[in-house]
């Protein structure tokens, strides 16, 4: 009997599993709770992977899979979820990787993001980053704060995203979604384009290239609330990303441009509960306020973290304060709370001395 895709997509939004790997010599294979779990039924052959993805993929991405190696994008499964699919060929096979993005919205509070969140929402202008490793739930943190401001402001919404995850219907406010690679050519481009859409609110779904974030921050200055991912961990890393990006002679000015245009950076990582099934997700958080302006002008981001720490009543914390205060709930493993830490070895101490 030869194994179905539909019944796959079906195992795994039943499994509430994350991801659905396709590959030859290994059985069909879930991601659940962050680890991998093989499917007990027989290893796929080159056949059986390319029959499985032709059967999702629609011509244009098969001609795009045969000239380029790979592609991808993003599909409903019978209005019950969606699929962010990246196809590929390796060792001149077919194999794939879906990710299950679900059609329900999480509130912040069931993220886990701090209250103060919800107030960057109602800001006028400036640019959010959330940033994280692949896989850390940027974009389920971005569709929350997107459906927000869709569900309480009038807001016009253009998001800019390759490929489309999260399906956002018009709410109180209007949403515009742009697909890289099939409505508009690049970020860049969709970006430029958005400014003369009357936009209030801009998702780019990834900075990739110097131009994207010039944009972005330049998108930011003028009037407009911007939001985009870098795959950064921490505050201070993830200015020094952009700044870095720039030539050392534009650098002086995109540090003046940040300090004014930065209100927050959201970094996350995910991690497998300890206490039961499921997963959770680490915090830490800058808020722009005028000693990070400071740092941030004057070439100092190393020093960004001792404000983190000293920020609580402003709704600022480290990731690793995040992590300890976990993992001292019993929530997450101490091998987790030591391989996610920024500095493992004040992790330690601090844990030391909370329970000595």
């Amino acid at each position: 009997m030869s194994i179905e895709m539909i019944g796959l997509l079906e195992l795994i939004i039943a499994e509430e599993g994350s991801d659905l790997h396709i590959e030859v010599g290994a059985a069909p294979t879930l991601r659940l709770n962050g680890g991998l779990v093989p499917l007990d039924c027989p290893q796929l052959k080159p056949e059986d992977t390319e029959r499985l993805i032709k059967s999702i993929t629609s011509d244009f991405h098969q001609k795009t899979i045969r000239e380029v190696g790979t592609v991808d994008f993003g599909f409903d499964f019978s209005g019950k979820a969606r699929f962010r699919v990246s196809a590929f060929k390796q060792k001149g096979v077919y194999g794939a990787v879906l990710r299950l993005i679900p059609n329900n919205f999480l509130t912040l509070e069931q993220i886990g993001l701090p209250p103060v969140i919800k107030d960057l929402l109602y800001r006028p202008r400036g640019l959010v980053l959330v940033t994280g490793p692949t896989g850390s739930g940027k974009s389920t943190t971005l569709a929350s704060m997107i459906d927000v401001i869709n569900s309480e402001r009038d807001s016009h919404i253009v998001t800019i995203e390759d490929p489309i995850e999260f399906y956002h219907r018009h709410k109180k406010g209007l949403v515009i979604q742009r697909e890289v690679g099939v409505d508009v050519p690049s970020f860049e481009e969709a970006l430029k384009r958005a400014l003369r859409q009357d936009p209030d609110v801009i998702l780019v779904g990834e900075m990739r290239d110097l131009e994207t974030m010039k944009a972005a921050v330049t998108a930011a200055e003028t009037g407009h609330l911007v939001f985009a991912t870098l795959h950064t961990v921490g505050a201070a890393r993830t200015v020094d990303r952009i700044i870095d990006a720039f030539p050392q002679n534009q650098q002086d000015q995109i540090r003046t441009q940040l300090a004014s245009s930065l209100i927050a950076v959201i970094s996350q990582v995910l991690l497998k509960r300890a206490d039961r099934n499921g997963r959770v997700a680490a915090f830490e958080v800058m808020i722009s306020m005028p000693a990070v302006q400071s740092l941030i002008r004057e070439n100092k981001t190393y020093l960004i973290t001792s404000v983190l720490q000293t920020g609580a009543k402003w709704g600022m914390n480290t990731l690793d304060s995040h992590l300890v205060e976990l993992y001292m709930k019993n929530i997450i493993s101490y091998e987790d709370l030591i391989t996610k830490a920024q500095d493992p070895d004040s992790v330690i101490k601090k844990i030391k001395g909370q329970t000595g």
